[in-house]
Protein backbone atom coordinates (compact mmCIF):
# COMPACT_ATOMS: atom_id res chain seq x y z
CA UNK A 1 0.00 0.00 0.00
CA UNK A 2 0.85 3.79 -0.08
CA UNK A 3 1.76 5.98 2.24
CA UNK A 4 -1.44 7.51 2.44
CA UNK A 5 -3.30 4.51 2.76
CA UNK A 6 -1.24 2.98 5.11
CA UNK A 7 -1.54 6.19 7.36
CA UNK A 8 -5.52 5.51 7.11
CA UNK A 9 -4.88 2.27 7.83
CA UNK A 10 -3.03 2.73 10.69
CA UNK A 11 -5.49 5.55 12.63
CA UNK A 12 -8.21 3.08 11.71
CA UNK A 13 -6.08 0.09 13.31
CA UNK A 14 -5.08 2.03 16.54
CA UNK A 15 -8.85 2.83 17.32
CA UNK A 16 -9.91 -0.76 16.80
CA UNK A 17 -7.11 -1.99 18.80
CA UNK A 18 -7.93 0.18 21.96
CA UNK A 19 -11.73 -0.72 21.51
CA UNK A 20 -10.83 -3.98 21.87
CA UNK A 21 -8.59 -4.18 24.51
CA UNK A 22 -11.79 -2.92 27.26
CA UNK A 23 -14.02 -5.47 25.30
CA UNK A 24 -11.06 -7.78 26.81
CA UNK A 25 -11.54 -6.35 30.15
CA UNK A 26 -7.85 -5.30 30.55
CA UNK A 27 -6.32 -2.21 31.36
CA UNK A 28 -6.33 -0.40 28.18
CA UNK A 29 -4.97 2.96 29.33
CA UNK A 30 -2.05 4.48 31.42
CA UNK A 31 -4.05 6.92 32.58
CA UNK A 32 -6.08 4.95 34.95
CA UNK A 33 -5.91 5.94 38.30
CA UNK A 34 -5.62 2.31 39.34
CA UNK A 35 -3.27 1.55 36.91
CA UNK A 36 0.10 0.17 38.24
CA UNK A 37 3.30 0.35 35.98
CA UNK A 38 3.15 -3.89 35.28
CA UNK A 39 -0.63 -3.50 35.06
CA UNK A 40 -0.20 -1.57 32.40
CA UNK A 41 2.83 -3.58 30.70
CA UNK A 42 0.77 -6.62 30.63
CA UNK A 43 -2.14 -5.29 29.02
CA UNK A 44 -2.61 -6.09 25.34
CA UNK A 45 -2.74 -2.43 24.17
CA UNK A 46 -1.01 -2.59 20.91
CA UNK A 47 1.89 -0.58 19.76
CA UNK A 48 0.67 0.24 15.46
CA UNK A 49 2.89 1.84 13.01
CA UNK A 50 3.95 1.72 9.52
CA UNK A 51 6.82 -0.42 8.56
CA UNK A 52 8.45 -0.82 5.20
CA UNK A 53 7.08 -3.37 2.63
CA UNK A 54 8.85 -6.16 0.82
CA UNK A 55 7.78 -4.44 -2.58
CA UNK A 56 10.22 -1.43 -2.99
CA UNK A 57 8.16 1.87 -2.14
CA UNK A 58 5.49 -0.09 -0.64
CA UNK A 59 4.30 0.27 2.67
CA UNK A 60 2.49 -2.58 5.60
CA UNK A 61 1.66 -2.12 9.43
CA UNK A 62 3.75 -2.50 12.18
CA UNK A 63 1.69 -4.16 15.13
CA UNK A 64 3.87 -4.34 18.21
CA UNK A 65 2.79 -5.92 21.40
CA UNK A 66 4.55 -6.71 24.94
CA UNK A 67 3.74 -10.16 26.24
CA UNK A 68 2.60 -13.33 24.48
CA UNK A 69 -0.23 -13.37 27.59
CA UNK A 70 -3.26 -14.64 26.21
CA UNK A 71 -5.36 -11.77 26.00
CA UNK A 72 -2.87 -9.87 24.15
CA UNK A 73 -2.24 -12.98 21.89
CA UNK A 74 -6.27 -12.71 20.76
CA UNK A 75 -5.99 -9.55 20.38
CA UNK A 76 -2.97 -9.17 18.18
CA UNK A 77 -4.53 -11.48 15.95
CA UNK A 78 -8.03 -9.51 15.42
CA UNK A 79 -5.89 -6.76 15.04
CA UNK A 80 -3.22 -8.43 12.33
CA UNK A 81 -6.46 -9.86 10.70
CA UNK A 82 -7.51 -6.31 9.53
CA UNK A 83 -4.11 -5.13 8.85
CA UNK A 84 -3.80 -6.17 5.20
CA UNK A 85 -1.96 -9.10 3.45
CA UNK A 86 1.38 -9.06 5.46
CA UNK A 87 1.54 -6.93 8.49
CA UNK A 88 4.83 -6.79 10.19
CA UNK A 89 3.93 -8.42 13.93
CA UNK A 90 6.38 -8.64 16.48
CA UNK A 91 6.68 -8.87 19.82
CA UNK A 92 9.03 -6.34 21.98
CA UNK A 93 8.44 -7.42 25.80
CA UNK A 94 8.72 -4.58 27.98
CA UNK A 95 9.94 -1.57 26.81
CA UNK A 96 11.76 1.17 28.44
CA UNK A 97 14.33 4.41 28.99
CA UNK A 98 17.52 2.97 28.25
CA UNK A 99 18.73 4.40 31.73
CA UNK A 100 19.81 6.12 33.65
CA UNK A 101 18.54 6.40 37.20
CA UNK A 102 19.22 8.96 40.09
CA UNK A 103 21.64 8.65 42.32
CA UNK A 104 21.85 9.31 46.40
CA UNK A 105 19.21 12.13 45.66
CA UNK A 106 16.14 13.02 47.96
CA UNK A 107 14.21 12.03 44.65
CA UNK A 108 16.09 8.88 45.13
CA UNK A 109 12.80 7.12 46.40
CA UNK A 110 10.64 7.85 43.56
CA UNK A 111 12.80 7.22 40.65
CA UNK A 112 13.60 3.52 40.25
CA UNK A 113 17.34 2.89 40.07
CA UNK A 114 18.45 1.94 36.63
CA UNK A 115 21.91 2.18 36.11
CA UNK A 116 23.35 2.32 32.75
CA UNK A 117 26.12 -0.27 31.47
CA UNK A 118 28.92 -1.01 33.49
CA UNK A 119 31.65 1.94 32.64
CA UNK A 120 34.28 -1.17 32.18
CA UNK A 121 31.86 -2.98 29.70
CA UNK A 122 30.84 0.08 27.95
CA UNK A 123 32.19 0.38 24.15
CA UNK A 124 31.66 3.90 23.80
CA UNK A 125 33.35 7.13 25.55
CA UNK A 126 32.93 7.03 29.46
CA UNK A 127 35.53 9.21 29.82
CA UNK A 128 36.75 12.93 30.50
CA UNK A 129 37.02 14.26 26.76
CA UNK A 130 37.42 17.87 26.19
CA UNK A 131 36.56 19.56 23.96
CA UNK A 132 33.35 18.22 24.30
CA UNK A 133 31.97 16.16 21.00
CA UNK A 134 28.69 13.87 20.38
CA UNK A 135 28.42 10.53 21.90
CA UNK A 136 30.58 10.84 25.24
CA UNK A 137 29.18 9.87 28.69
CA UNK A 138 27.06 12.90 30.45
CA UNK A 139 24.82 13.66 32.74
CA UNK A 140 22.89 15.80 35.66
CA UNK A 141 25.00 15.84 39.01
CA UNK A 142 22.51 13.22 40.94
CA UNK A 143 21.99 10.91 37.15
CA UNK A 144 24.28 7.96 36.09
CA UNK A 145 25.33 8.52 32.72
CA UNK A 146 23.75 9.34 29.64
CA UNK A 147 24.96 10.52 26.49
CA UNK A 148 25.38 13.72 25.17
CA UNK A 149 23.84 13.52 21.78
CA UNK A 150 24.99 16.95 19.93
CA UNK A 151 25.05 20.71 20.11
CA UNK A 152 21.89 23.27 19.63
CA UNK A 153 21.05 26.68 20.08
CA UNK A 154 18.24 28.83 20.01
CA UNK A 155 16.06 29.27 17.44
CA UNK A 156 13.56 32.19 17.13
CA UNK A 157 11.62 30.43 14.24
CA UNK A 158 10.72 27.91 16.56
CA UNK A 159 10.42 29.63 20.00
CA UNK A 160 6.67 29.30 20.51
CA UNK A 161 4.25 29.86 23.23
CA UNK A 162 5.04 26.09 24.20
CA UNK A 163 8.94 26.29 23.93
CA UNK A 164 10.59 27.01 27.08
CA UNK A 165 12.77 30.41 27.96
CA UNK A 166 16.04 29.49 27.31
CA UNK A 167 18.96 31.05 29.50
CA UNK A 168 21.95 32.29 27.60
CA UNK A 169 22.68 35.10 24.60
CA UNK A 170 21.88 34.35 20.85
CA UNK A 171 25.29 32.56 20.48
CA UNK A 172 24.61 30.42 23.71
CA UNK A 173 25.82 26.55 22.84
CA UNK A 174 23.78 24.08 24.51
CA UNK A 175 24.45 19.85 24.96
CA UNK A 176 20.91 17.80 23.53
CA UNK A 177 19.90 15.08 25.55
CA UNK A 178 17.45 12.95 27.14
CA UNK A 179 14.60 14.69 30.13
CA UNK A 180 15.71 11.30 32.13
CA UNK A 181 19.82 12.25 31.61
CA UNK A 182 19.02 15.82 32.44
CA UNK A 183 16.50 15.79 34.65
CA UNK A 184 16.66 18.78 37.17
CA UNK A 185 15.33 22.19 37.02
CA UNK A 186 17.35 25.19 35.98
CA UNK A 187 20.77 25.59 36.91
CA UNK A 188 21.52 21.96 38.12
CA UNK A 189 24.73 21.21 37.50
CA UNK A 190 25.45 18.59 34.42
CA UNK A 191 28.84 16.36 34.57
CA UNK A 192 31.14 15.09 31.56
CA UNK A 193 31.65 11.93 32.15
CA UNK A 194 28.44 11.33 34.54
CA UNK A 195 29.07 10.49 37.79
CA UNK A 196 28.60 6.85 37.04
CA UNK A 197 31.83 6.95 34.87
CA UNK A 198 33.49 8.84 37.95
CA UNK A 199 32.69 12.51 36.83
CA UNK A 200 32.45 14.61 40.03
CA UNK A 201 31.18 18.09 40.78
CA UNK A 202 32.87 20.77 40.13
CA UNK A 203 35.54 19.60 39.02
CA UNK A 204 33.64 17.52 35.68
CA UNK A 205 30.99 20.18 35.30
CA UNK A 206 30.66 20.99 32.02
CA UNK A 207 27.56 23.35 32.17
CA UNK A 208 24.07 23.60 33.95
CA UNK A 209 20.12 22.55 33.12
CA UNK A 210 18.92 24.96 30.50
CA UNK A 211 15.77 23.02 29.24
CA UNK A 212 13.56 20.22 29.97
CA UNK A 213 10.45 19.38 28.41
CA UNK A 214 8.04 18.37 30.65
CA UNK A 215 6.74 14.69 31.27
CA UNK A 216 3.65 13.48 33.78
CA UNK A 217 2.29 10.85 34.98
CA UNK A 218 -0.70 9.47 32.88
CA UNK A 219 -0.35 12.08 30.40
CA UNK A 220 0.72 11.33 26.55
CA UNK A 221 4.07 12.22 25.05
CA UNK A 222 5.94 12.78 22.31
CA UNK A 223 9.84 13.49 23.19
CA UNK A 224 11.87 12.80 26.19
CA UNK A 225 14.25 15.76 25.62
CA UNK A 226 16.20 18.11 27.38
CA UNK A 227 19.19 20.40 27.01
CA UNK A 228 22.21 21.96 28.90
CA UNK A 229 24.05 25.65 28.57
CA UNK A 230 27.78 25.07 28.00
CA UNK A 231 30.26 26.85 30.00
CA UNK A 232 32.37 26.50 27.11
CA UNK A 233 31.72 26.30 23.75
CA UNK A 234 34.35 25.18 22.19
CA UNK A 235 33.65 21.52 20.89
CA UNK A 236 33.97 19.10 18.26
CA UNK A 237 31.28 19.69 15.27
CA UNK A 238 32.42 17.26 13.06
CA UNK A 239 32.92 13.96 15.00
CA UNK A 240 32.03 11.35 14.14
CA UNK A 241 30.73 11.54 10.65
CA UNK A 242 31.36 15.59 9.81
CA UNK A 243 29.08 18.31 10.80
CA UNK A 244 25.08 17.29 11.13
CA UNK A 245 23.09 21.00 10.51
CA UNK A 246 19.88 19.42 8.53
CA UNK A 247 17.06 17.15 9.90
CA UNK A 248 14.58 15.38 7.74
CA UNK A 249 11.47 12.72 8.57
CA UNK A 250 12.26 9.46 8.91
CA UNK A 251 11.12 7.27 6.10
CA UNK A 252 10.25 3.59 6.99
CA UNK A 253 13.68 1.56 5.32
CA UNK A 254 16.66 4.10 6.02
CA UNK A 255 19.85 3.10 7.00
CA UNK A 256 20.45 5.02 10.51
CA UNK A 257 23.70 5.29 12.74
CA UNK A 258 24.39 6.41 16.34
CA UNK A 259 27.41 6.89 18.25
CA UNK A 260 26.24 6.33 22.55
CA UNK A 261 27.74 6.07 25.34
CA UNK A 262 27.27 1.99 25.71
CA UNK A 263 27.56 0.38 22.72
CA UNK A 264 29.35 3.44 20.21
CA UNK A 265 29.27 3.96 17.06
CA UNK A 266 26.59 1.10 15.92
CA UNK A 267 24.35 1.00 12.66
CA UNK A 268 20.36 0.07 12.00
CA UNK A 269 17.35 0.25 9.87
CA UNK A 270 14.56 2.16 10.44
CA UNK A 271 12.08 -0.85 10.81
CA UNK A 272 8.46 1.30 11.48
CA UNK A 273 7.42 5.01 11.76
CA UNK A 274 4.66 6.86 13.16
CA UNK A 275 4.64 4.46 15.91
CA UNK A 276 1.28 5.10 18.41
CA UNK A 277 0.96 3.66 22.28
CA UNK A 278 4.18 2.56 22.41
CA UNK A 279 4.49 2.20 26.19
CA UNK A 280 7.73 3.04 28.13
CA UNK A 281 8.55 2.06 31.86
CA UNK A 282 9.62 5.16 33.92
CA UNK A 283 9.55 3.53 37.40
CA UNK A 284 7.38 4.70 40.14
CA UNK A 285 8.04 8.63 39.01
CA UNK A 286 6.14 8.08 36.51
CA UNK A 287 4.86 4.88 35.59
CA UNK A 288 4.19 3.90 32.40
CA UNK A 289 4.30 7.06 30.11
CA UNK A 290 2.36 6.25 26.58
CA UNK A 291 4.58 8.00 23.46
CA UNK A 292 3.14 8.97 20.16
CA UNK A 293 4.75 9.26 16.44
CA UNK A 294 7.59 7.33 17.54
CA UNK A 295 10.49 6.06 15.08
CA UNK A 296 11.71 2.45 15.58
CA UNK A 297 14.98 1.25 14.80
CA UNK A 298 16.61 -2.23 14.62
CA UNK A 299 20.36 -3.06 14.20
CA UNK A 300 21.68 -4.82 11.20
CA UNK A 301 25.22 -4.99 13.00
CA UNK A 302 26.40 -7.94 15.38
CA UNK A 303 25.04 -6.39 18.13
CA UNK A 304 21.99 -4.28 19.51
CA UNK A 305 21.57 -1.16 18.24
CA UNK A 306 21.26 0.57 21.99
CA UNK A 307 21.82 -0.53 25.40
CA UNK A 308 21.48 1.42 29.08
CA UNK A 309 23.30 4.55 28.80
CA UNK A 310 22.97 5.06 25.26
CA UNK A 311 20.24 7.48 26.26
CA UNK A 312 20.44 10.96 24.49
CA UNK A 313 22.41 9.91 21.03
CA UNK A 314 21.77 11.66 18.04
CA UNK A 315 20.03 8.86 15.18
CA UNK A 316 21.22 10.26 11.99
CA UNK A 317 21.20 8.99 8.19
CA UNK A 318 23.84 7.48 6.32
CA UNK A 319 24.38 10.81 4.73
CA UNK A 320 24.66 12.69 8.27
CA UNK A 321 20.79 13.80 8.33
CA UNK A 322 19.32 13.67 11.53
CA UNK A 323 16.17 11.22 12.32
CA UNK A 324 15.85 11.55 15.83
CA UNK A 325 16.85 11.14 19.61
CA UNK A 326 16.92 7.90 21.04
CA UNK A 327 15.51 7.20 24.43
CA UNK A 328 14.05 3.93 24.95
CA UNK A 329 14.60 0.08 23.86
CA UNK A 330 12.49 -3.21 24.07
CA UNK A 331 13.66 -6.36 25.55
CA UNK A 332 13.22 -8.54 22.01
CA UNK A 333 11.91 -8.01 18.36
CA UNK A 334 14.89 -7.10 17.03
CA UNK A 335 17.07 -9.44 15.08
CA UNK A 336 18.80 -12.08 16.80
CA UNK A 337 16.72 -11.00 20.26
CA UNK A 338 18.90 -7.70 20.72
CA UNK A 339 15.60 -5.74 21.03
CA UNK A 340 14.69 -2.75 19.25
CA UNK A 341 15.38 0.84 19.99
CA UNK A 342 12.68 3.77 20.12
CA UNK A 343 13.56 7.31 19.06
CA UNK A 344 11.55 10.59 19.07
CA UNK A 345 11.17 12.11 15.83
CA UNK A 346 14.18 15.09 15.60
CA UNK A 347 11.85 17.88 14.22
CA UNK A 348 9.41 17.46 16.96
CA UNK A 349 12.31 17.58 19.72
CA UNK A 350 13.60 20.42 18.16
CA UNK A 351 10.03 22.33 18.48
CA UNK A 352 9.15 21.64 22.26
CA UNK A 353 12.89 22.74 22.83
CA UNK A 354 12.83 26.07 20.34
CA UNK A 355 16.35 24.67 19.19
CA UNK A 356 18.29 24.29 15.81
CA UNK A 357 21.61 21.97 15.15
CA UNK A 358 24.57 24.39 15.89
Amino acid sequence: MDLKRARETKEQLTAYARDLAERYGVVASTQAADCTPADAVRAPTLAIGIAPSTEPGGYEIAVRYRLGVPAARAVVRRVAAEAGPAPDVRRTGRIRRLGPGRRGSVRADVLEPQPPVVTALAEGETGRVRPLRPGVSLAHVDVTAGTLGGFVVADPDRSGDDAPQLPGGADALYALSNRHVLDGVPGDGVLQPGPADGGTDPADRVGTVAAVVPLARGERASVDAAVALLDDPQVDLDYPVGRVTTTAEAVPGDEVAKIGRTTGHTHGRVSAIEMDDVLVGYGPELGVLAFDGQIEVESTGPGPFSRGGDSGSLVYRADGVALGLLFAGSETGGPDGTGLTYVNPVDAVFSALGVRLR
